[in-house]
């Protein structure tokens, strides 16, 4: 019993290893990559809410028959854009996306 016990810890360990090495890979070549594409992935939604919904804001852009129909995919979301839309943003929050 205790065999097995010990072979389990070892193959946990090993497990962890093997994560812990794919992780650093996957930090060196493709992380920057990934956060680049989820930060553009927000800028196109933000402008697609924009375009659509921009008459909350009062923006009208769009007829409303095709706002409507839009309206139940995205009415989860509508809060969380209406205030990355409406935040007040200074010279440092430009600075710290290039950084």
């Amino acid at each position: 019993m205790e065999n097995h016990e010990e072979s389990n810890k070892k193959e946990s360990g090993f497990r962890s290893y093997l994560k812990t090495i794919k992780d650093f890979i996957y930090g060196f070549t493709v992380y920057e990559l990934h956060v680049e594409h989820r930060r553009e992935k927000g800028y196109l939604e933000r402008l697609f809410m924009l375009i659509v919904f921009g008459d909350l804001l009062g923006l009208p852009l769009f007829p409303p028959y095709y706002t409507l129909r839009i309206l139940p995919f995205v009415v989860p979301s509508i809060k969380k854009w209406k205030m990355s839309v409406l935040r007040e943003r200074d010279i440092t929050d430009l600075a710290a996306r290039d950084l």
